[in-house]
């Protein structure tokens, strides 16, 4: 299937046949609802800084990852008698799913939360899911982080879990879809059809509210989600690539020495981290900010 022109001429310019500058990773991004939840994400975002870009309100970035007990770097010492052998187990072994935030002062404190993958004992049971992420966001993430914050996180499905509500479904009969209907009083005719009336419904129909944004919003946050596909607009990425990194170079394939090696992997990521992966993440918005503007400027001029 073919993309759309203007998704191609927006791809054409990022990579370059127009601005030289322009190296955006995937054509996805220039799609245009996600330019739209893009350029929605970095309004929000520009309404919270202050002119000497300081932050009006603390934000707060979450995540999750896990991390095998083999998980290990590629490459190693050898003497060349003995070869690259080395004993190493074939399986990824135990998997650790973790669950984390940080601000602009480093990782927040009481919100790690680390469990087994796939086990069925303790306190959290092998998967991270709505129920699980809802445990941690109210037991470890509200507690802890300032007040007043924007809590920002990514698309995951258990984070965009909606409230149940009463808007009818395409075989509803037709007195309930009157009904709805008439408690949101919008009028209708006696001779439409149960498909027309659906329809009517469909045209107003409300947007589905998050579970999670009601209930930060009750503790006096709000909750912003980044754009499809702009990992790198999550500063806590690269956090997990640090926390990685150390648990690989420092694996020796026990159990023990993996636990044993977690809260030191953490200890890698200081406040001055986070100061400076969000710096660098402001820096990057402003870019797409910029870039978005000069393109639509552009469209539809002729180059020669």
């Amino acid at each position: 299937m073919s993309s759309p022109p203007t998704t191609l001429w927006r791809a054409l310019n990022r990579w370059g046949f127009t601005y030289g500058t322009g190296k955006r990773r995937s054509a996805l991004k220039e799609r245009d609802y996600v330019i739209l939840a893009r350029r929605r994400y970095l309004r929000q975002k520009r309404l919270n800084r202050r002119p000497d870009g300081t932050f009006i309100r603390p934000e707060v970035y979450l995540d999750e990852t896990f991390i095998n007990r083999n998980h290990s770097h590629q490459f190693t010492w050898y003497f060349d008698d003995d070869g690259p052998d080395v004993n190493k187990p074939s399986g990824k072994g135990e998997r650790l799913i973790v669950v984390n935030a940080i601000t602009h002062d480093g990782w927040v404190s009481d919100a790690k939360l680390v469990f087994e993958a796939k086990k069925k004992t303790g306190d959290y049971h092998g998967q991270m899911d709505w129920g699980n992420f809802l445990r941690w966001f109210i037991e470890q993430l509200l507690p802890n982080i300032p007040e007043n914050s924007i809590i920002i996180m990514d698309n995951a499905s258990y984070h965009n879990v909606t409230e149940e509500t009463s808007f009818p479904k395409s075989n509803s009969v037709k007195e309930d879809l009157r009904k709805w209907l008439d408690d949101n009083e919008i009028p209708w005719g006696q001779d439409l059809l149960k498909a027309e009336l659906f329809a009517l419904c469909k045209t107003y129909e409300p947007k589905p509210k998050h579970k999670i944004d009601k209930i930060a919003g009750a503790a006096g946050h709000s909750v912003l989600r980044t754009p499809q596909y702009h990992q790198e607009l999550q500063p806590i990425e690269v956090c997990w690539g640090v926390v990685k990194n150390y648990m690989a170079k420092h694996c020796d394939f026990t159990l023990q020495k993996f636990r044993d090696n977690l809260p030191l992997a953490f200890s890698q990521v200081t406040p001055e981290t986070c100061r400076k992966l969000i710096a660098k993440i402001v820096a990057e918005e402003d870019k797409y900010w910029e870039e978005d503007g000069q393109i639509d400027e552009n469209q539809g001029v002729d180059v020669d």
